[in-house]
C-alpha cells in the first residue's frame, strides 16, 4: 500500500510539472487571444469613423467623458493596447489597463446585459468580456510570463544592473 501511494505521489508530481512547464504557453495564448478581440473593434472603429461617432453618441453611455473624446479614446486604446499586451510589453500594465478598460465597455453598454447588470455578471450576459476579463486579470497578477519582451528585457538588463551595485 505504501508503494502504491508513493508510485501516484510520483506520477502526481511528474504530471504538475509537466503541466507547470505549459504556464509561459497559456500566459502567451491567454495575451494573444485578448490582443486580437481589442484590435479587431479597434479596425472597426477606425475603419467607420461614422459609425464609432454614432454608437459613442447614442448606444454607448462611458461615464465622465464626452462621446466624441471617448469614441477616439477608445479607438486609440484598442489600437495600441493590445500590441503591447501581444507583445508582452509592459505587460501587466498593460493587462490592468484593459482589465478596467474592459469593465468599463461594458457598464457603458447596457444592451449586453438585458437581464440587469448582476443578473447577467452571474448568468451568460456579456460572456466574451467575461472571459477577456478573467484572462487579463490572470495576465494582471501573473504577469505576460516567459514568453513575452518584458522577460527578454529582465533577462538582459539583470547581469547590467548587477554589474553597476
Amino acid at each position: 500500500m505504501k508503494n502504491m501511494m508513493i508510485s501516484i505521489h510520483a506520477a502526481y508530481m511528474h504530471v504538475a510539472l509537466l503541466l507547470e512547464r505549459t504556464g509561459p504557453l497559456s500566459l502567451l495564448l491567454f495575451r494573444l487571444w485578448v490582443a486580437l478581440a481589442f484590435w479587431r473593434a479597434g479596425v472597426v472603429k477606425l475603419n467607420d469613423p461614422g459609425g464609432t461617432a454614432y454608437l459613442f453618441n447614442y448606444e454607448y453611455h462611458v461615464p465622465l467623458l464626452s462621446p466624441d473624446l471617448a469614441a477616439q479614446l477608445g479607438t486609440g486604446i484598442e489600437l495600441v493596447f493590445p500590441w503591447l499586451l501581444a507583445l508582452g510589453l509592459m505587460g501587466r500594465m498593460s493587462a490592468a489597463f484593459l482589465f478596467v478598460y474592459n469593465i468599463v465597455a461594458v457598464i457603458s453598454y447596457p444592451d449586453l446585459w438585458p437581464h440587469g447588470f448582476w443578473v447577467g455578471l452571474w448568468g451568460n450576459d456579456f460572456i466574451d468580456h467575461k472571459a477577456w476579463g478573467l484572462m487579463l486579470l490572470a495576465l494582471t497578477l501573473y504577469g505576460p510570463g516567459k514568453l513575452s519582451l518584458d522577460a527578454v528585457i529582465a533577462r538582459w538588463l539583470s547581469p547590467r544592473i548587477s554589474a553597476c551595485r
